[in-house]
């Protein structure tokens, strides 16, 4: 049933599963007897401890974390993370990082405050339409690790292959690509995520780190919250945490268990995504901006022969009932996030459209 909903092609907060936004629906006003909303709820209740247990094993399950590694619900967002990586796990000052588009570049600024940042591979050079070679990156004995936007959100491109970190500790922001396929855990020392792209709604984090990288011996002017190890030994309930996105994510995690897992979501996407790509692929009037062994199942950016006529494109999709398809401000052109809860039908629709407006102004 689709209740009259549009397709949401936003890079977040994005669609939620239909089927999840209905069991909300109907737990709102009164959650499984307790008399109230779960956003009504004492965080030290024994009803939402339930709710935020199982959420955490029902993650586990899902992506088989190995049991060395803390799973933490943490308020700020991915932005938030940009200065909690390196002020935790920076031991000797220095890290390597990749760049790869606007948030691994954002990722970089923030890394400089606290230590010293090289970046031993970019892909500035052809506006970020690849993800360079990083088999054989120089990599200081001393660097403390190296890390990763696995998929930019902005620029939609995606690593293929994880960097050969040469026994460094890897740490990936996998916030706009969470979950939409499987990954082997112990392939990094931390793996942090915004919630809003693939999973709930915005204003939470889940980092997943192994707990040997969870320090004690830190700057004591470091503010509290932005250590690890006040989450990891608070179980994420040190203050009150955001407990309607817990929740919420909870739901999504038993949604993608029941429907098979992540190998059955990494099928509907690599799907769905198709049906854009190839479409793209056999254009005159639309092309795709990111070099195609480094595509994004997420966030498919593409352009016109000009801005006035992107505007145009953006324009006439509102009308047709589409949304968010206008490209981030600062790359321009257009694109479609097409996350986990955007249907296939969804995709298959603003192609569609995409060919109706290209045969009529041909």
């Amino acid at each position: 049933m689709n209740y009259g909903r549009t397709f949401n092609f936003s890079a977040g907060p994005a669609m939620m599963p239909e089927p999840v936004l209905e069991e909300i629906r109907d737990e709102m006003m009164n959650y499984r007897g307790s008399g109230m909303c779960v956003m009504e709820m004492s965080h030290r209740s024994k009803v939402f401890q339930q709710i935020a247990d199982e959420a955490e094993a029902d993650l586990r399950k899902l992506m088989s974390i190995p049991d060395n590694y803390k799973v933490l619900f943490i308020q700020g967002g991915a932005t938030l993370q940009f200065a909690a990586v390196p002020w935790n796990l920076m031991k000797n000052g220095k890290a390597v990082y990749i760049e790869t588009g606007a948030w691994s570049k954002k990722a970089i600024a923030e890394a400089k405050k606290y230590g010293e940042v090289i970046v031993a591979a970019s892909s500035k050079d052809r506006n970020f339409s690849y993800i360079p070679d990083c088999s054989d990156l120089d990599i200081p004995e001393d660097a403390d690790y190296v890390y990763i936007c696995e998929n930019e959100t902005i620029h939609g491109l995606t690593y293929q292959q994880l960097p050969n970190t040469k026994g460094h500790i890897l740490v990936s922001d996998q916030s706009s690509m969470f979950l939409s396929k499987p990954c082997n855990v112990a392939d990094y020392g931390l793996i942090y995520a915004g919630v809003q792209k693939n999973v709930g709604p915005a204003g939470m984090a889940i980092v997943i780190i192994r707990e040997d990288l969870i320090r004690e011996d830190l700057d004591p002017k470091m503010p509290v919250y932005l250590r690890y190890d006040t989450h990891a030994k608070a179980g994420s309930m040190y203050n009150t945490p955001n407990c309607w996105d817990i929740y919420c994510c909870g739901k999504v995690f038993k949604y993608l268990l029941q429907i098979g897992g992540l190998e059955e979501m990494a099928r509907r996407n690599a799907d769905k995504a198709k049906v854009l790509y190839d479409f793209l692929d056999g254009s005159e009037m639309f092309h795709g901006t990111v070099d195609k062994e480094f595509r994004s199942l997420m966030n498919v950016p593409f352009v016109t022969a000009s801005a006035e006529l992107d505007a145009e494109v953006v324009a006439a999709s509102k009308a047709a009932g589409f949304d968010n398809l206008k490209g981030h401000k600062s790359v321009g052109g257009l694109r479609a996030s097409i996350y986990n809860a955007m249907p296939k039908e969804g995709v298959e629709a603003l192609v569609e459209f995409l060919k109706k407006f290209e045969a009529e102004r041909k």
